[in-house]
Parts: C-alpha cells; structure tokens; sequence
C-alpha cells in the first residue's frame, strides 16, 4: 500500500471534498475514486473521517486495493485548501525542544544561579538543568482556542497594535479516538495522524506586568484569529514510523529560520499524550501542539510585519505558505 496523505479541498465547483496525496502538487479526490471502485463514501471532509477514522481509512485502503491505477490529480494550485482538522480542543506545549530552551534561557542573562559564569560555562549548566528536567519533569501544555485555526494558504492578518507577531512552527499530532489516562506505551494508537502547524504568539502580551504573580496570558498572546495555520495535509500515522525522526523547517521570505528534528524534543509525543489525557479528555480531531524548535523570531530579532511570506514544511505533510497582511482599520 503506498504512502499517502489526506486534506479537505474545494474545487472550481464549490464542492468541498476529501482528497488523497500521494505527490504534494496533485490530489485526487476521494468520493470520485470511491464511485470508480463501487464503494460507498459519505465523509466531506477529513475532520468528519475523524469521527470514524478506522473505518475511513479502511475504505481509502480498499479503494486502492480496487483500483489498478489512478487518474490524474488536481492540481494543488487549482483548488482552495483547507485545514485537514477542525479540533474541539487545541493543547499545546511549551519549552519543548532542548536547543530552544537553552539558548532562551542564556539570552536572557545571569541569574542567581549562574552569576560570574561565562556564556560558555552558563550554556553548559543550563544544559544540565534542562536533561533533568527531561528526566524526572513534567511537560508544560497549556490550551489554545480552535478559533485560532485557519487554513494553510490563509492569509495572516498582523494586529494592528502587535509589537512582537512570532512564528513556531511545530508538529501537530491529531487524536483519532477518545483519550482518558492513556499510558505512555499505548499513547501513539490514539493518534490518527499528523500535520504542519504555526502556533503564532504576541510576545508582547505573554505576561501581564499588572499581575505578574498570575504568569503567562496566553489567551491574549496566541488565540487570536489566523493564529495557528495548519496543514495542508494529515499524513496518517501508519506512515510515520517514528515520530521523533522528523524534520521541521520554517522559512521567512525563503529565508530558513527554523531547521530543527523532533528527536530533539525534552518529552517526545508519547509522554505529551500521557500527561495531556492524564487531565483532559482527548477527543477525536483534537490537536496537540508538541512545541517550537529553536529559531523563533525572538531568537533572530526579527519579527512578522506586513509582506511576509511564511512557509513551514515537514516531510509528507506538504508546505504551507501564508502571507501576512496589516489589519485594516
């Protein structure tokens, strides 16, 4: 059976479909390959799979059994993409990539624990601090609003007061079924499949310097409107032998910023599964955002504005590009 990826397209008629990936430029769609093979097929859209995910990959996986070949695609660029999910809940987790925490946590300076080090020798013991952390802590997951989701060709409206628009783009992890205190060693068979995501943040609005004690305000910072473009594409679980071997790259106006393997993650997606089900409820089509590698725009100095072209891309989950716009008045 060959690889394959899904996402929910509408074509120039206005019919909104699944469609099956098997090139990232072309896409085939679902409900006409199903007609050709004489199988039944109701779902319009992946997140509707999602209620049933077994049964529908199922039927995509018959459908090519029936059929000796396939027609040509689509073109990508012909069709509007959509986001391949349409989560109830969105959790994300923070300070996850081992790379990104050290060099956050060196940049802001001294501290009390590292007063008279040098940069090398702070870098070295904040190292250690994070692989004990990974050892023996918890992962940091905190919830983002599905309002935020928009598709991976949308464009990005900037907030007109924003300061400091960041990119993280991540890997998101899609639940395929419900989830109650899921053990570590039986984590990854909740989950359906993966896809791109940017979990855009206000810096600026992180923590509220009238109520310090509180720490970060993440409804302001990161659930906004267009704050999380994901896909294009769900790339099943099936196909992603090891979710810790692969590769996330970020690029702002062509330039990579972000180049950075999920084997670098502090808490790989088992345990995130584990701790997350452990307090909420996953549900099918829920998202999970495992974190940002290094390369935000923290780290560059460089922030979103106006004509920026973001793409993100992981392997067999298809690139998604978006622009970002000012917010009109």
């Amino acid at each position: 059976m060959p690889a394959y990826a899904l996402g929910t397209f509408t074509g120039p008629g206005e019919e909104t479909f699944v469609g099956l990936v098997l090139d990232e430029s072309l896409v085939h769609p679902v409900p006409a390959l199903a007609r050709a093979a004489g199988l039944p097929w109701r779902a319009v859209s992946v997140a509707h799979m999602l209620e049933n995910w077994d049964e529908g990959l199922a039927t995509v996986d018959e459908i090519l059994a029936r059929l000796r070949g396939l027609p040509t695609g689509l073109s990508l660029d012909r069709l509007r993409v959509h986001a391949p999910v349409a989560p109830r809940q969105i959790i994300c987790t923070g300070a996850n990539y081992r790379k990104h925490v050290i060099d956050l946590v060196v940049a802001q300076g001294a501290g009390a624990d590292t007063e008279g080090m040098t940069v090398e020798e702070r870098r070295e013991h904040v190292a250690r601090r994070t692989d004990e952390r990974a050892r023996v802590g918890l992962p940091y997951a905190f919830p983002k609003l599905s309002g935020a989701l928009c598709g991976p060709f949308d464009p990005v409206v900037v907030p007109r007061d924003a300061e400091q628009f960041d990119w993280e783009l991540e890997l998101g992890v899609v639940i395929g079924r419900q989830a109650w205190r899921v053990p570590r060693d039986k984590a990854l068979e909740v989950v359906a499949g993966y896809t791109v995501v940017n979990d855009l943040t206000r810096r600026e609005l992180v923590y509220r310097p009238d109520i310090k004690s509180l720490g970060s305000d993440w409804l302001r910072a990161k659930s906004g409107p267009g704050f999380m473009p994901c896909g294009p594409f769900l790339l099943p679980a099936r196909h992603v032998p090891d979710p810790q071997d692969l590769h996330i790259e970020f690029r702002l106006n062509g330039d990579v910023m972000q180049s950075e393997s999920t084997a670098d993650m502090l808490f790989d997606v088992a345990r995130q599964i584990e701790y997350v089900s452990a307090y909420v409820r996953l549900q099918p089509g829920d998202l999970l955002a495992t974190g940002s590698p290094a390369g935000n725009g923290m780290h560059h100095g460089r922030f979103l504005r106006d004509g920026d072209i973001m793409e993100g891309h992981i392997s067999g989950m298809g690139t998604q590009r978006n622009r970002c716009v000012a917010e009109g008045d």
